[in-house]
């Protein structure tokens, strides 16, 4: 009988647990069945076109929202009661299942329309999209429906601002303080210019909103048609990268001013959007005094200048059009958008090791870029700059300051633990995906790029003029959870693996 009380007592304390694990975590399903909700309302769009068009595929994003609508109403009413407050464990719980979340229901109308991709292709090219990597699965993307095209757009400009930095504006009206769940998507040091991150999302959001309009305007009046000016335009200001052609923006090769807008936005999308607030303001200059801006602006002057002269050096491009094909790639190299306008990899040893190089870079600290961010390697080089001092003056003492400001020892081992994890997360994945049979330039590319939220890799197979979909299943998979931890910055994914994180 002992024994007997004995087991039933554990089975009630493990019957608490479960219910107690459950309660803690209705929060997080509320968030995520509101999410949800969210990403239905995207799907109205596709559907409205699909609906005029008569196309098919509208019963694809049908079913797709019932699907959505029935999860997320499910789960709002098992939670509806529920007050939403969050501790810190939730936050970094919440970030990273809303992004993977959001990405497996996304990728329905993939599975569900025309495409008819395998769950696999569809989950890496949602996530692909809502990550802003511009990798892709799909080959004659010139044929999809209008429908199709203008969902993967709207996945990516979902993906740019970030489906939880948009959540921001969600959160205050629910009584959530949103600014610990900012930082907990991004190990990023960023300054808050406005007093709540309520309204640093809301100024954000209209900014970003702001730019699509006005990249669509512009496209639209160089020449696109009107899809491809939304989609394109889409897609650039998040810095995603998705295009409506199989040749990317290899179709408008001929036509230099589409090149250079393309230029423009890109690297409208890889700025500081709290520098945009400020900009609009109080402060003129607050762009081009940031110390972030102006290392990134110098980076792509340098890297643009010398792989144009060694085009026109090496292989007697005309300097114009030279310049329009570096500048171009280049800038959509560095600011993780992924586009392409020619195959750079028949550019010669010094343009491919180049864009290996600059994959890795990003864009700067706030932006919708991906990759390690330039501030990152500002500072490694300040830390690097004083190592030498101490070399000749052990004695010295140096200050650290980084835009005007002092570095503190959080900052400073922040900035060292994420290069360290960023590159051996980059060896890890290569590592696996040789063990699944893919040569050395192809793994290698392949997570620098899946990590570095860049979208096409280096070599035949994933490389400007290929795609992923002739790698095997667990490549895409690998390579899926590569985005998912580039997108938030490694450490905020890390950190679900330890077991002192679940312990109480």
């Amino acid at each position: 009988m002992g024994g007997g009380l004995h087991r039933a007592e554990g089975s009630d304390s493990s019957g608490r647990n479960r219910e107690e694990v459950l309660r803690d975590a209705k929060p997080i399903f509320k968030i995520l069945a509101l999410l949800l909700i969210v990403l239905a309302l995207f799907m109205l769009p596709p559907v409205i076109l699909l609906g005029l068009e008569n196309d098919p595929d509208l019963w694809a994003f049908l079913k797709s929202m019932a699907v959505v609508a029935v999860v997320s109403g499910s789960l709002l009413a098992w939670t509806w009661q529920t007050a939403v407050e969050l501790k810190t464990r939730h936050m970094f719980i919440l970030t990273t299942s809303s992004w993977a979340v959001i990405s497996a229901f996304a990728s329905l109308p993939l599975v569900l329309g025309a495409p008819q991709l395998s769950f696999t292709d569809a989950v890496f090219e949602s996530v692909s999209a809502i990550t802003t990597t511009g990798s892709t699965v799909l080959s004659g993307i010139d044929n999809l429906s209008d429908g199709l095209k203008l969902w993967r757009g709207l996945m990516q400009w979902l993906g740019g601002i970030g489906i939880i930095v948009m959540a921001i504006a969600i959160l205050p009206f629910l009584k959530v303080g949103g600014m610990r769940l900012f930082q907990t998507e991004s190990s990023d040091w960023s300054d808050k210019v406005l007093p709540r991150a309520g309204g640093i999302a809301k100024a954000s959001t209209i900014i970003y909103l702001g730019l699509t309009l006005a990249a669509i305007l512009s496209y639209r009046l160089a020449g696109m048609g009107t899809l491809d000016a939304i989609v394109h335009a889409m897609s650039s200001v998040s810095t995603g990268g998705f295009a409506n052609y199989d040749a990317s923006f290899g179709i408008y090769h001929d036509r230099p001013l589409i090149l250079w807008l393309g230029c423009l936005y890109m690297l409208g999308g890889a700025l500081p959007f709290v520098l945009y607030i400020r900009l609009l303001r109080d402060s003129r200059g607050a762009l081009w005094q940031d110390q972030q801006v102006r290392g990134l602006v110098g980076l792509l002057f340098v890297v643009i200048a010398t792989l144009t002269l060694y085009r026109i050096l090496a292989f007697s491009d005309e300097p114009f059009q030279a310049l329009t094909d570096v500048a171009f790639n280049v800038i959509s190299v560095v600011t993780t958008t992924g586009y392409a306008s020619a195959d750079y990899t028949q550019w010669g040893p010094l343009a491919v090791t180049t864009f290996f190089f600059i994959t890795f870079v990003g864009g700067c600290s706030g932006s919708t870029s991906g990759g390690m961010k330039i501030f990152r390697f500002q500072i490694g080089g300040l830390l690097l700059a004083n190592q030498l001092r101490y070399l000749v003056h052990p004695s010295g003492v140096f200050a650290q300051r980084y835009n005007g400001r002092p570095l503190n020892d959080e900052v400073v081992r922040a900035v060292i633990a994420f290069s360290f994890f960023f590159f051996l997360t980059v060896a890890v994945l290569a590592l696996a995906l040789a063990a699944l049979g893919l040569d050395m330039v192809t793994a290698i590319t392949g997570a620098a790029t899946a990590l570095a939220n860049v979208g096409p890799g280096l070599g035949s197979t994933i490389g400007p003029a290929g795609n992923f979909a002739s790698l095997p299943d667990a490549a895409k998979w690998l390579l899926s959870l590569g985005m998912l931890m580039g997108r938030l910055e490694i450490l905020t994914v890390l950190v679900l693996m330890t077991p002192f994180f679940w312990r109480k």
